[in-house]
């Protein structure tokens, strides 16, 4: 199938984005932090995050070599992150890294889009029901407090895998992102309380993305976030 590993429907890359997402712990206990706010000290999903071939179609001998060729290359000299893709390839033939990772740095995108503009319903269909309950009642708390962000996107410098594994029927692939962006806190009275509208600063951020193996449903969903 054509369309990259992450299908976001519908696909806007939005122009705005959050300073950082970068607080909620990589465990999954349900008690993790929520979304660190750097200025202030499936119902009904819209999008979502897709592998290729929804259909299941096994690929091509020819195509399933190619794909083990650019892991072996991905993972160079770290046998563990060659381990986890080949493991997750295994299991789902229609995996393909490098569409993953296109994929996942417009996910990158719509999810610090979305937190930035106080969008839950955009953020409920890319994120899992922990993060998703930390970043909501992050959302919830600026708006009490009457402030809000400006932030612009400025790009993603690179995204390299990190690590992957297949943990039982689940399959997790965690990208280190470099972004630049530009972004400020504003109060109720629209006065920058923190921040500055005219510097770029870069971004560092870890995450990891999640998937049953098993299920029907395509979609990848953020798990954990850390920077």
């Amino acid at each position: 199938m054509e369309i990259d590993l992450f299908t976001l429907l519908p696909l806007a890359v939005a122009l705005f984005v959050f300073w950082k997402l970068r607080s909620v712990l990589g465990t999954r206990n349900g008690n993790e932090r929520p979304p660190y706010e750097p200025y202030t000290g499936n119902d009904d999903d819209d999008n979502v995050v897709t592998l290729p071939g929804a259909n299941r179609r096994r690929k091509s001998e020819g195509e399933a070599s190619a794909v083990e060729a650019a892991i072996s290359k991905i993972a160079a000299k770290n046998k563990d992150l060659k381990q986890g893709l080949t493991a997750i390839l295994s299991r789902d033939p229609n995996f393909d890294p490098e569409q993953f990772l296109n994929g996942a740095k417009m996910a990158y995108e719509m999810i610090v889009t979305g937190f930035a503009d106080g969008d839950k319903r955009a953020l409920k269909g890319l994120l899992s029901r922990d993060v998703y309950e930390n970043f909501a009642a992050v959302i919830d708390d600026r708006t009490k407090r009457g402030e809000k962000v400006q932030a612009s996107f400025v790009g993603i410098e690179s995204a390299d895998f990190s690590a992957a594994e297949l943990s039982k029927d689940e399959a997790q692939i965690t990208v280190k992102f470099i972004s630049q962006m530009i972004s400020a806190t504003l109060d109720n009275q629209d006065e920058i309380i923190d921040g500055d509208l005219q510097e770029v600063a870069e971004v560092i951020d870890v995450w990891t993305f999640a998937r049953p193996i098993k299920s029907r449903d395509p979609n990848w969903k953020l798990v954990a976030t850390d920077d």
